[in-house]
């Protein structure tokens, strides 16, 4: 038998056992081939719906890319990410449905997680223990446990994992963390991160046979098997087995205000709110605010989803390196910091900052637009996987800023009481019940095990 059909037999037996533990153990797995300065970085995507196929746009406008694998569970984005890589470089990458074929082949350095939540920490687990470099979309995570897994593992194997949390790599996020070192601001004792939109009623429907071309059961990977729906598909973040409702989103905010103020765990969470509005097939909360208490300092994220006045930061704005907004007040994604000697306002998207004095007027202001902030955190990436050190948004960024949205789910699902939380052992405080909801229950064969 040849050596290479040998160690993919190998692989597939060894996570059929359960995800990667007999990898881990094994030695087979190659480490990546050590790119040199003037070779290319062989990168596989795996995700190509919404937002895969927007990063995919942006890695193939680096002439120091190679897209070798379009990884998807559904034949019609498959074909439509082999068509974006040969319509920009001339060349037909593999395409493929069951990452287990990217993460075989030892040409491939690096990879892109695009998937729903419930796949990013198994596919990072897996990536890092199949020796290749990950670049994995935001939360990093579906849950606390799974978090601290994909820390160990990146650490474990030495793999880059940058999560994708963009402002990490803004200009004006790294000015505005400085300002607020220096004393600026003097003491910050609340910070208010929102995440205001608007959205439709959701209605479930009828469960159905899955469309001709999709693999439902891969599609579902680790979480619990079900009949497919075409919501729990189209709006997975509503439903708890696939995304973490508000979070998907609003954990770009908490991020950056986490940055910027220096702040990792709080000491407790409480959780506000409910299905007030809409009452409808969704799972997750349509109203949120939620308390994080620190020693000295209180993080307010207020979140809903029937404010249609509340919006993004408008593309024109977010592409402009000069005209600075003064759209604050219905800017559903900002972030407000409050101190004893000035305030900061902070906008995703490369809206910038603005930094008020005593007097509550502007003395300063900052901006960068969005598209240089984004090839900015993927340039990071790549030049990380040359050099071996720790990206912008490195895992354990990605681990903690996820586990704050976990935990004020967690509380809601309790019946919005307070939970005190210990860093140290990233548990909840004498709360079994809380406690229970740290991991979730893992389907075969995509069990993230205990010593990854």
């Amino acid at each position: 038998m040849a050596p290479r059909t040998a160690r993919r037999q190998f692989l597939q037996q060894g996570i059929q056992s359960g995800l990667g533990a007999t990898l881990a153990m094994s030695g087979l797995v190659s480490p990546r081939r050590m790119a040199a300065a003037s070779d290319k970085v062989v990168i596989g995507f795996i995700g190509v719906g919404g937002r895969g196929s927007f990063l995919l746009s942006l890695f193939l406008q680096r002439p120091d890319i190679e897209i070798a694998y379009i990884c998807d569970v559904a034949r019609e984005r498959r074909e439509a990410g082999v068509k974006m890589v040969e319509a920009a470089s001339g060349r037909q990458p593999k395409a493929v449905e069951d990452l287990r074929q990217v993460l075989d082949d030892r040409h491939v350095d690096g990879v892109v997680v695009a998937t729903p939540d419930h796949w990013h920490a198994p596919a990072t687990v897996m990536a890092c223990q199949a020796g290749k470099d990950v670049y994995v979309e935001k939360p990093a995570t579906q849950n606390i446990w799974e978090g601290r897994k994909a820390v160990e593992a990146a650490r474990k194997y030495n793999r880059v994992v940058q999560v994708g949390m963009q402002n990490r790599s803004s200009t004006y996020g790294a000015t505005a963390r400085e300002h607020i070192r220096s004393g600026k601001l003097g003491d910050i004792h609340l910070v208010r991160v929102y995440n205001m939109l608007g959205r439709e009623r959701l209605q479930k429907g009828p469960d159905t046979p899955p469309p001709d071309g999709l693999n439902w059961d891969m599609w579902l990977g680790p979480a619990a098997q079900r009949p497919f729906n075409t919501a729990c598909r189209k709006n997975w973040y509503y439903f708890w087995d696939f995304g973490s409702g508000f979070f998907d989103d609003g954990v770009h905010q908490f991020d950056f205000a986490r940055m910027v103020i220096d702040r990792k765990f709080p000491n407790s969470v409480h959780h506000a709110g409910g299905s007030l509005s809409f009452k409808d097939d969704a799972e997750v909360p349509d109203t949120t605010v939620a308390t994080y208490q620190y020693d000295s300092l209180t993080i307010v994220l207020e979140q809903t989803w029937w404010t249609p006045y509340m919006v993004k930061t408008p593309e024109a704005i977010r592409q402009s390196e000069t005209a600075y907004p003064d759209f604050y007040p219905f800017n559903g994604m900002k972030v407000e910091i409050f101190g004893t000697q000035g305030m900061m306002i902070l906008g995703r998207h490369g809206a910038g900052w603005q930094l008020f004095d005593q007097n509550g007027q502007k003395i300063e202001q900052e901006k960068q637009s969005h598209g240089k902030m984004q090839a900015g955190h993927i340039g990071n990436y790549i030049e990380c996987i040359r050099t071996r050190k720790q990206p912008n948004a490195d895992i354990e960024h990605g681990h903690v800023s996820a586990s704050c949205g976990h935990m004020a789910n967690i509380s809601y699902r309790l019946g919005n009481r307070k939970l005190n939380f210990d860093a140290a052992t990233e548990t909840f405080v004498n709360d079994e019940e809380a406690n229970r909801y740290l991991k979730r229950t893992y389907r075969e064969p995509w069990v993230i095990p205990d010593h990854v």
